[in-house]
This record gives C-alpha cells, structure tokens and sequence, in this order.
C-alpha cells in the first residue's frame, strides 16, 4: 500500500483550496513516517499534481566516444571504449533540456555483442534510440513514465527486427532509452516549474524513495582484467565493500577454477584493509560478486560456494548478483547468500518473478533501464520488503549522480546501515578528470568519497546535485554541427 497516490485522492476542492481529505492525508503521511522510523523523510513539501503534460515539439541526439585506460572484462567479455549518448528535446514556448545515457550493449545482451562486434552493437543500440525520437516528436504524455509505456514495444521490436534478434533482451532497449528518458524527466520539470528531485518523483513512487542518507558506502569494481596493482591501491583506500567481476572466460568448469583462483589473489591483497563507518562485522571487507548470468546450472554455482568457504571468502560474500541466466528459473532461496537481480529484473514485472524465485536484493540502474522504470522497480521492492542499492553501467560523472540521487533516498542496507553505490568510472575512463569538467557540479564535496564513503550535506539535496543546472559541453555536441 502506497503512503498516498494523489492521482486516486483529489486534494483539492473544487474552488482550489485544501479540503478535509488533505488535512487527513498529511496526518496519516507524517503518521506513516514516524512508524517507518525514516529520518529526514521529506513529508513537509509536497510536489502538486503538475497540470502540464509532457509536450514534444522534437528531440536531437548526438554521442561521443569515451575511451576506457584499458579493456573492462565482465560477462566473459571486454569492452575498450562507450558511446556517451546527448539527447536534447524541444517542448513549446523555447523549452528544452538535454539528457544523458551510455551505451552498453554487453551488458545489456552479450548475444547481440557476440554476432555485431562491440562498435556493430553499439551502432544498432543508437538506431533504437533515433526509432524512439521519431515516434516522440510533435507528442504529448501524461508523464514520462507513460512516454516509456507508450513507446517500449515499438522500439522493442524495432530492435529485435534490425539485430535480427527475436530474442533480444529489454535491457537492450531500455539501455537506448535512457539519453530520452533522461531528457524527458528534465524537460517535464522546466514545463512544470519543478527545481528539484523530490518534487520530481511522483507522489505514487515516493514510496520506494523516501530516505535520506547522510552518507552512502562508494563501491569500486575489480573486473577480469584490474590488475594487481589496482587492486592494492583500491585496498589501501579503506573501501568497505568491492563489486568483485566473477564469470570468467572459458567453459564452465575453467571458468570455476579461474573465478577461485581471482578470488584468492584478491582475498589476500584486501584482506587486512580496516573498513570504516560500517554498522556490523567491522573487522570485514565485504564482497560483491556479479557472475552477470554465466554459472548455467545451480550445482555449478553451488561447487563455487563450497569453493569459497573452502578459501576462507564466504564469510565475506555480502551478495551475489545474477549467477544465472536469465532463462534458468531456479528458486535460489537455499543458496545461503543474498541472491541480487540486476540485468534478469528487466522491468517491475520481471522483478517481481525475480522475487518470487527468493532474489532477496535488487540492483537499481536509473543509469541502464531509465529513471521512470527505476521508480516502478524500486517501489516494487519496497511493498515487497526487499533492499534495493545503486549498480553502475561506467557511466559519465553527470550520470554518477544521477544514480547517487536515488541511492541517497533507499533504505539502508542489510547488516550495513547505510545505502550502497557502485561507481568504477574514474577506474576505467581515460579521461575521467576531463569529463569531472563536463558536470557543473563535478568537484562538489559530495563527489569525493571518503574511507570509502560519499558524506552527502544539505547542499546535495539542496542542489539536486546540479542535476537541473547546464551541461555545457554536451550542449556543444549540438551546436558545433
């Protein structure tokens, strides 16, 4: 049951002035809160019914090609660079905002990385996103979670039909959407007068986003190919938990002894690093392992967690995420591990079968499947009682944010007390420190982590972590033609 849906409750008579019903809803809301027991929940401000619908006049997209220090290893392949995708949309009266995506076809589909190549996929994932600005311009939507309802099918099968894939997976299409749906949340804002993130979520998705953490833990990944040495500088940094890349290359049983002996090199390189600000097990470096659907039976993936008790690991697994592919419907709840579903919970309706076979954590990516289908997942997983944290695509330090917002507004995590972010771009881009440049809020104390944690002020949520402010340099994509 949702706190309030303003849509089902008229809080306005008809002479546009508070009636009982709003006094009763505000009572039951700040009520709610108390019970919950959430700090800082946002109950005193609430963001009115916007009267203007999403209007379109028409949507440019541009992108550019970001280059990676070196290949990043997962899913039993690399990538060596990723398309930032800038999609400006038009509305009426000189309106127009520009939003961001990163292209990752890998993650999305390997299937389709296999066949295309890496620059072949990435060619085809743009094309979804031109099919989507042709069939927004000269529209209008409600919102734009019901301009992504509106349009996911066409695209979707325009896709299947240019990849020659019929199979092809949502998380392909939700991934070219994410540059639109971006640009679409900011220029709703601008067509309705909205200045920050609260007052942009919807009053029926509030449920899933009501916390405010002071801070968040910054989780960095290893992937195949982070050498030796990276990995002692990150465990010299005091992170508290790393995204550990698992599924490597090769058949299934090379593909176990490679992951083990990764495991063992990385156990003993971090092993004696002290976390800091953790509630529990403080004497511990948790591990986050993301197979992203490679081990293909249970029994496979059960050979691995003897394996890692056998190390001296599993004490330190804090989850796993996808060890299965996505067809392989298994009930994982006796694995005795945190089972996390990530690129398998492609929409609010996969996550809920996800939940239904014991996936008892959820990786939210605002960043890889769109703001608006984030916000179904995410109170989804809250009704359903099961904690959510942010996962990464390597995006773009504008995009970094964008995913830190709704981190900062999940509940805690089990056993840690805090909300988690997985963030490893300034890890894998070449020119990370260049692009910092391209936020206008990119050297903010919230962006420097430390001891492994983002201590997130008032300004943050005062400034929406400049979310609404200019991107020059992405405006120039458009204007330098």
């Amino acid at each position: 049951m949702y706190l309030f849906d303003r849509k089902k409750n008229n809080l306005m008579n008809s002479n546009g002035k508070n009636d009982r019903r709003e006094f009763m809803q505000k009572i039951a809301i700040l009520g709610g809160a108390v019970t919950l027991g959430v700090p800082n929940i946002m109950c005193a401000k609430y963001n009115r019914l916007p009267k203007k619908r999403l209007s379109i006049d028409r949507v440019d997209v541009e992108f550019e090609r970001e280059p990676l220090i070196d290949s990043y290893g997962f899913k039993g392949g690399y990538i060596t660079r990723l398309w930032q995708v800038a999609a400006q949309m038009h509305g009426p009266q000189g309106n127009q905002a520009i939003g961001l995506g990163v292209q990752s076809p890998l993650w999305s589909d390997s299937g389709v990385t296999s066949i295309w190549s890496e620059s072949g996929s990435n060619s085809l994932m743009y094309n979804l996103t031109g099919r989507a600005v042709q069939i927004i311009k000269e529209s209008s939507f409600d919102s734009p979670i019901q301009m992504l309802d509106d349009i996911f099918d066409e695209v979707h099968g325009y896709g299947k039909r240019i990849t020659n894939n019929g199979d092809l997976r949502k998380t392909f299409t939700l991934n070219s959407l994410v540059s639109v749906d971006n640009a679409a949340w900011l220029l709703f804002a601008k067509q309705n007068e909205i200045e920050s993130f609260d007052d942009l979520v919807p009053d029926a998705y509030r449920i899933g986003l009501s916390f405010r953490h002071d801070k968040i833990a910054s989780i960095p990944s290893i992937s195949f190919s982070t050498s030796e040495s990276e990995i002692e500088r990150l465990a010299g940094q005091c992170y508290n938990i790393l995204k550990i890349k698992i599924g490597s290359p090769g058949t299934q049983v090379e593909m176990l002894e490679r992951d083990i002996r990764r495991l063992v090199v990385i156990h003993e390189k971090v092993n004696n690093m002290t976390p800091q600000d953790i509630k529990a097990d403080k004497d511990k470096t948790f591990y986050y392992l993301d197979a992203n659907g490679r081990y293909e039976t249970k029994d496979i993936f059960k050979q691995f967690l003897d394996k890692c008790r056998k190390i001296g690991v599993f004490d330190q697994i804090l989850m796993v995420e996808e060890p299965f592919p996505e067809h392989l419907e298994v009930d994982v709840s006796d694995l005795g591990v945190i089972v996390a579903a990530d690129e398998s919970a492609h929409t609010d309706k996969d996550a809920l079968l996800r939940i239904e076979m014991g996936y008892s954590a959820m990786a939210l990516k605002p960043v890889a499947k769109t703001l608006s289908m984030t916000m179904k997942i995410a109170r989804l997983a809250q009704e359903k009682k099961v904690p959510c944290f942010c996962a990464d695509l390597t995006v773009n330090p504008v995009m970094v944010d964008w995913n830190k917002s709704i981190a900062a507004r999940l509940r805690p995590f089990p056993k840690l007390g805090v909300g988690l972010l997985e963030t490893n771009g300034h890890q894998n881009y070449r020119n990370w420190d260049k692009m910092v440049g391209y936020h206008p809020r990119g050297k903010s104390s919230w962006n420097r982590p430390e001891k492994g944690m983002f201590h997130l002020h008032n300004e943050f949520y005062d400034e929406s972590a400049g979310m609404f402010l200019p991107l020059e340099h992405y405006a120039n994509l458009f204007t330098n033609k």
